[in-house]
């Protein structure tokens, strides 16, 4: 099978010093990769590094006479399987929002017909301006996939959002992207259920019990499905994820409406249970703000127990799913509480991970897990959120394939 091959277009950031690192971790995952720098690049990274250790031509100039004698910029856009931007700076992002090609890189990106990935880094003033969320809006109405940006240290000695992700967090994305667009199709005409995020539980009007799942690896999971040509329910908790295109979101908040929910969704094929539903909630939610009293030190909530949605799905429920699949987050001994979960709740599979605080997995964007099943287990390799799904969704569709053929 032929490489696939990505053009990269290096934008004008102090993150472009990265890019020699990113090139050779797509040429890991067996792309064949061409550059093109913009002239506020080169101020941060060579032509020579980058046509070193990308093994080709590096591209700068519009009016290259022999280049452009054969019109370059759109034979460069052509010639991709992927168009990659990284660093995407403010001014390209801008560039792009509003169609404008007066250099090599912003000409080549009107003119290209592949999909297009950006890979975002600016100061966090910047990335937060509302001209640049307009432009970031308009991107993603136009097709345009985002990578990060991730909250960090940056060169100017600010912290916040708009850190370039890390190369191999750009490579793994760009790897899941190609092997989702393998298995398009694979689901089609199934229906899958998915939740995702965290439920929040109200104390009164302004408090509530929640827990620090982000939804990340839920959506990506919904997103995978979708993209295996899957009709997806995702049934989501409080996220400031975006819903995934193509996918049925349903947004809840307290795990009695989730139920209802996904209740309400089946019958199925399948079922994800990712959400980290809150066990308890209180008693009596209270319907004004909770007070401090003063002289009063301290205050007592009554909780009780939320219903049990991936024991019910699995034990009680009249349509269940041929096929559920639960999730563990687990801080200790992870493979044998998972395992007595799995059990305990009667489902087929159980994705069991490690939240502990070492792990950076609540809110980050790379996952470890571990897949249990009646057979027993499986210890799958660090991989991004996105990974993860893709290969769970492969897995879907194969079990489903083979139930339909028995």
């Amino acid at each position: 099978m032929q490489a696939h091959r990505v053009l990269l277009i290096i934008g004008g950031g102090i993150a472009a010093y990265k890019t020699p690192d990113l090139v050779r971790a797509l040429r890991k995952d067996g792309f064949q990769v061409r550059c093109l720098l913009t002239a506020a690049a080169e101020q941060f990274v060579s032509p020579l590094s980058l046509a070193s250790v990308s093994g080709d031509k590096v591209y700068e100039n519009l009016f290259d006479m022999t280049d452009e004698a054969e019109m370059g910029h759109i034979q460069l856009s052509r010639d991709a399987d992927i168009v990659l931007v990284a660093p995407a700076t403010a001014d390209l992002i801008a560039k792009m929002a509003q169609g404008t090609a007066n250099d090599l890189a912003s000409t080549a990106l009107l003119a290209t017909d592949k999909p297009v990935y950006i890979a975002p880094a600016m100061n966090v003033r910047m990335w937060h301006h509302a001209a640049t969320q307009r432009n970031i809006t308009q991107l993603k109405s136009d097709g345009i996939t985002l990578i990060g940006p991730e909250k960090g240290d940056m060169a100017c000695g600010e912290y916040g959002l708009g850190r370039m992700a890390e190369p191999t967090q750009i490579a793994a994305a760009i790897k899941a992207s190609i092997d989702m667009a393998q298995n398009r199709g694979g689901l089609a005409g199934r229906h899958i259920l998915v939740t995702a995020g965290p439920t929040h539980e109200p104390i009164d009007p302004v408090r509530y019990i929640a827990n620090r799942s982000s939804g990340k690896q839920g959506y990506a999971i919904a997103e995978a499905l979708a993209n295996a040509g899957a009709h997806v329910t995702l049934i989501s908790g409080p996220t400031q994820l975006s819903a995934p295109r193509g996918v049925n979101t349903i947004a809840v908040e307290t795990a009695q409406e989730m139920m209802q929910a996904v209740e309400a969704s089946l019958p199925a094929d399948a079922a994800i249970m990712c959400a980290a539903v809150a066990d308890w909630r209180v008693a009596d939610a209270s319907e004004q703000k909770i007070k401090k009293e003063k002289g009063v030190d301290g205050a007592t909530l009554s909780l009780v127990e939320n219903p049990d949605i991936l024991a019910w799905l699995c034990q009680e429920a009249k349509q269940r799913p041929p096929l559920v699949i639960g999730f563990a987050a687990e801080t200790e001994n992870v493979v044998a509480h998972a395992t007595a979960k799995r059990a305990r709740k009667q489902c087929d599979w159980l994705i069991a991970n490690d939240v502990s605080p070492n792990s950076e997995v609540m809110g980050g964007d790379f996952n470890t897990v571990h897949l249990m099943t009646a057979e027993g287990h499986e210890d799958w390799v660090r991989m991004s959120k996105a990974e993860v799904a893709v290969a769970l969704a492969q897995r879907i569709s194969e079990t489903l394939g083979a139930q339909r053929g028995s």
